[in-house]
């Protein structure tokens, strides 16, 4: 059964737009599904790391994730039988650290905190290496046209799981949460381009067209002084609370007609990982929830 629903418009932000027609839809909560989720929730997670998803192991990941299916949550439109388009869960990083996928994890975030960030790197060592910090990792990933306002409501739902699950003994007792996420670094140049493209895109209101604009379009921001830019807008909330965050290009080579590509006039969006460390457990989740609630409500912002 869904645990909630929620109704939005497909346009988000701009479904009030004359020249734009507006799409009902309604987004289903439910549990992981081990029979049914297994295959949508590897491909999140093949979107969530890119190009370094080879080497963490990522069917060891979604089995674990689809072991403990009363902690955690999906979205779906269509019915319980249709694939996940979101998920938002959390693992125990101290309680798994023997499997496969954990401890490939943990020795990536320690590389790339080692290689740009040593204080992380000694925070994230330490975590890892005692027996009383337990480390929450939280994956968040959803399909790009799903709007923010789907996300308030699972940090929600996940707080009150990991409340409901101490209740019962089980080893949801979190020192800190760690969220990966992603963004993608934008030029100068590149935004003038994008930024050319969307001018003349504004006389094509055409959905296959829009669906294509990075987010940072969709959400009119500013550019930021590095240039980075978030695919998930809420994280600009979990990073004000945050003990540390890094920003880190991929380990794993962009393939060669990419980076052929990126030498010319055509070029893809320069993504890299995101992590974001947070002191806290359930408590903290429900309160993260809260002000993203209040920053991202119905009519105040879209992804």
């Amino acid at each position: 059964m869904p645990k909630r629903k929620q109704d939005s418009d497909d346009d988000g932000n701009e479904s009030s737009s004359s020249d734009i027609s507006t799409v009902e839809v309604s987004f289903e909560f439910y549990d992981p599904n081990p029979k049914i989720d297994y295959h949508a929730i590897k491909l999140l997670f093949k979107q969530l790391f890119q190009r370094d998803v080879e080497q963490l192991h990522t069917h060891e990941l979604t089995e674990l994730v689809l072991s403990q299916p009363t902690v955690g949550t999906t979205i779906k439109t269509d019915g319980l039988e249709s694939d996940p388009m979101a998920l938002f869960t959390v693992l125990n990083m101290h309680l798994h650290h023997q499997n496969t996928s954990i401890k490939a994890i943990a020795n990536y975030l320690l590389a790339v905190t080692e290689a740009h960030d040593p204080a992380f790197h000694a925070t994230l060592k330490a975590l890892f290496s005692q027996s009383q910090a337990h480390v929450g990792l939280v994956l968040c990933e959803r399909l790009k046209n799903l709007p923010v306002q789907v996300v308030p409501p699972m940090y929600q739902m996940l707080a009150n799981e990991v409340q409901w699950a101490n209740a019962d003994g089980e080893p949801y007792q979190f020192t800190h949460l760690l969220f990966i996420s992603r963004v993608y670094h934008l030029t100068e140049e590149e935004e003038a381009i994008l930024a050319n493209t969307a001018s003349n895109r504004r006389d094509n209101s055409s959905k296959k067209q829009k669906k294509h604009r990075p987010p940072h379009e969709e959400n009119a921001m500013a550019r930021p002084a590095d240039g980075i830019y978030p695919y998930h807008p809420e994280d600009d909330i979990l990073i004000k609370s945050a003990q540390h965050w890094l920003n880190y290009p991929y380990v794993a080579p962009l393939p060669p007609l990419i980076q052929e590509e990126r030498k010319h006039d055509t070029f893809g969006l320069d993504v890299r990982g995101r992590i974001i460390l947070v002191p806290g457990g359930g408590e903290m989740l429900r309160e993260l929830g809260a002000r993203m609630d209040d920053v991202f409500s119905l009519g105040k912002g879209a992804q």
